[in-house]
């Protein structure tokens, strides 16, 4: 049997963005599809909003990244 693999930790942003647009935007994907009609979409600035904020949060409840580009002492 395959072991299991944690996703990524672009992945799990990418489908927190994703999951964001659809509920907010009710978007099918993020990909482009080289259709003006498909790719550019009217969005309320309270849907902007919304859709900020969720992202902010999102990103508070994950925590400070972890880098290993620590900055040297002065």
């Amino acid at each position: 049997m395959p072991s299991r693999t944690e996703p990524t930790p672009n992945a799990q942003r990418d489908a927190v963005i994703f999951d964001i647009a659809q509920r907010q935007f009710r978007l099918e994907t993020l990909e482009t599809r080289n259709r003006d009609r498909l790719d550019f979409h009217d969005v309320a600035v309270w849907a902007l909003r919304a859709a900020l904020e969720e992202a902010f949060e999102a990103g508070r409840r994950a925590g400070p990244a972890n880098t290993n580009s620590e900055r040297p002492a002065s």
